[in-house]
């Protein structure tokens, strides 16, 4: 992961060596460090572009990975994802009706509230929609995970239609400001966006990452998982609200990054198999690895262009897709 991260702050539109990459950091950071010499534009496009671009994308790379191989253990199902309990879907519903809403809703606001209405809609709606599908699928003070599934698929439609309502409602350039927002981007990494990330999504990641034993022990079924000694009903409130509140931040500020929760499990995995002790820390470096790889795909590949990064990761995850279909279907036969 360090070695991805160096080189993606190496390469761009601008040639910086690695020396001046360890000069530019270290002189930033303090820290005597003796790396090559460089220019204040070099300076600036390291220190104000090129790094928080890639910690953001280390940052969310890791919680989407971490997220969808907790989902998948909690349902015992390898088909799961963030997305399945209507995450992201709530994520754009909100996003959708602060673009086309925000103008005549938040004027009256001060300029740092109407630049983060995007983000804490996105939150907002991505909350709502977990807890709508928590509330619904709660059956005698017991939630089942097939009945959340197939909540979730319906709250996913719901969001759906209001996202295509609102695009339908939107101007041009209010439909090119959400498209570009749906596909997914690093592009808008600042410093400010990085340490939120930090500070909000590295505790839920490791909230989640202490599930591991109890995940272990859902591989067996609920009910065996209570007679380890599981409290089965607070480890899926806890997974399921941490997962929404850590993937609703992250979806705020990228945009949905399709595939990565459901990819980056499978291949760890196949890796060193389904123990979530080791999954959950092999998840987060892989997601981290692959995301940031997808973003130096993303803005190079078309340069002086940027492709979505989304487009990148769907573009990866499906022949995946297919290449797991191949794989079982051998098995079987």
């Amino acid at each position: 992961m360090v070695l991805v991260v160096l080189l993606a702050c190496t390469v761009g539109s601008m040639d910086i060596s690695l020396k001046q990459i360890v000069g530019i950091i270290g002189s930033h950071a303090g820290l005597p460090v003796s790396g090559g010499l460089f220019s204040s534009s070099q300076d600036s496009v390291v220190w104000a572009v090129r790094l928080p671009r890639v910690l953001l994308g280390v940052i969310i790379g890791s919680s989407l990975a971490v997220a969808g191989a907790a989902m998948q253990g909690l349902f015992r199902n390898p088909l799961a994802d963030p997305g399945l309990l209507g995450i992201s879907a709530g994520g754009s519903m909100g996003v959708i009706l602060a673009i086309v809403f925000g103008s005549a809703m938040f004027t009256s606001l001060p300029l740092s509230l109407r630049q983060a209405s995007i983000p804490i809609c996105s939150i907002l709606g991505s909350l709502g929609a977990t807890l709508l599908v928590y509330k619904l699928s709660r059956v005698r003070g017991r939630t089942h995970a097939n009945t959340m599934l197939l909540t979730g698929i319906a709250v996913n439609g719901f969001a759906s239609s209001i996202v295509g309502t609102g695009m339908y409602m939107a101007s041009n350039e209010q439909l090119r400001e959400y498209s570009f927002w749906y596909l997914g981007s690093l592009g808008k990494a600042n410093w400010s966006n990085v340490t939120l990330c930090l500070v909000f999504i590295t505790p839920m990641m490791w909230l989640l990452i202490l599930q591991a034993r109890a995940l272990n022990a859902f591989l067996l079924g609920e009910a065996e998982a209570w007679h380890l000694g599981v409290n089965v009903q607070t480890v899926k409130r806890v997974i399921v609200c941490v997962t929404a509140a850590m993937v609703g931040f992250g979806v705020a500020y990228c945009g949905i990054i399709s595939f990565l929760g459901l990819m980056v499990p499978h291949l760890i995995r196949m890796l060193i198999g389904p123990d979530h002790r080791w999954l959950m820390w092999g998840s987060a470096l892989l997601g981290a690895i692959i995301l940031v790889l997808g973003d130096l795909a993303a803005r190079t590949l078309v340069a002086p262009s940027e492709l979505p990064i989304g487009v990148i990761t769907a573009f990866l995850g499906a022949p995946f897709f297919f290449f797991l279909l191949i794989a079982r279907k051998r098995n079987i036969r």
